[in-house]
């Protein structure tokens, strides 16, 4: 692996403890409270105190995701992920790997033990995706069973509500909208630091999240311009992975003579003079 592609790693693995706008926003517990009564308007004698964020382990990959996990009491886990502009209904594999992480994490901070003859006790999951982009003719509820096995009684199964914009005025759906207002905005003047403060400007100026905007402004401009350094990283991330990949390609045609060192240039012309010493320096170690 080159140094470069390590370095890249390295940084990338420094990102994953940062925090997104979507997660920021919900550590403020009166804005949890206010998500978990969107969600469940009946459950009157729900507090601050009942509800308990836990944390999810990005079982899947480095790169940041907005994912969240909420416990409410003893006996029930929420969990949200955001499906973001991109619909994807892979996000139920994801939901499902979390799932079990969130499971393991519960049976170890309870100390209940899966290998003794009493029975665990478990909270009751409910599954949410928030979409931010246009709903369309997308499903209200997605299902592992009907898109991955045809609709087959399998043998595991995985139900999500998704969760759109509407004409509600709750604080999911001012998610939403912000998410909306941002994309608009990185349309018209790219990803700048100009598309991150119009979109604050815009919402606190429709009423869109203003209190949580006008009272962490600094720290979301922050959170959101580190988005753009996400995005290169792994631009950059992909582009080094390539190149790996062409040049294992061609160590192997080096070890089963299908090329020599003075061909690699002809066969693989994305190689710079580098990366083909580093090669030669590989292949003479391996002599």
């Amino acid at each position: 692996m080159s140094e470069d592609m390590k370095q890249t790693q390295e940084i990338k693995a420094k990102r994953t403890a940062k925090n997104s706008v979507f997660l920021d926003l919900f550590q403020d517990k009166k804005n949890l409270l206010k998500l978990y009564q969107t969600l469940h308007p009946e459950d009157t004698e729900a507090t601050e105190d009942s509800l308990d964020i836990v944390t999810i382990d990005n079982v899947l990959t480095d790169n940041l995701y907005n994912d969240l996990g909420i416990m409410v009491g003893d006996n029930r886990l929420l969990l949200l992920l955001e499906a973001q502009t991109s619909w994807t209904v892979n996000i139920l594999v994801r939901i499902l790997l979390y799932l079990a992480q969130s499971y393991h994490e519960y049976f170890e901070r309870t100390s209940q033990s899966l290998y003794k003859s009493k029975k665990v006790k478990m909270p009751k999951p409910e599954l949410y995706v928030i979409y931010t982009g246009t709903q369309g003719r997308k499903p209200d509820i997605i299902s592992l069973s009907q898109e991955f096995f045809g609709g087959e009684d399998v043998d595991i199964e995985i139900k999500a509500k998704v969760i759109y914009e509407s004409d509600k005025d709750n604080i999911i759906n001012q998610y939403i909208v912000f998410c909306k207002v941002f994309n608009e905005q990185i349309k018209e003047y790219g990803m700048t630091k100009q598309a991150v403060t119009e979109t604050i400007r815009i919402c606190k100026d429709r009423n869109i999240l203003k209190q949580y905007l006008s009272s962490k402004e600094v720290e979301v401009v922050t959170i959101m311009m580190s988005l753009f350094d996400d995005e290169q990283i792994m631009r950059t991330y992909a582009k080094d992975l390539a190149k790996e990949k062409l040049m294992e390609k061609a160590i192997l045609m080096l070890k089963k003579g299908k090329m020599n060192m003075n061909e690699i240039g002809e066969y693989f012309p994305e190689l710079l003079e580098s990366d083909i010493k580093e090669i030669e320096a590989e292949i003479m170690q391996m002599a």
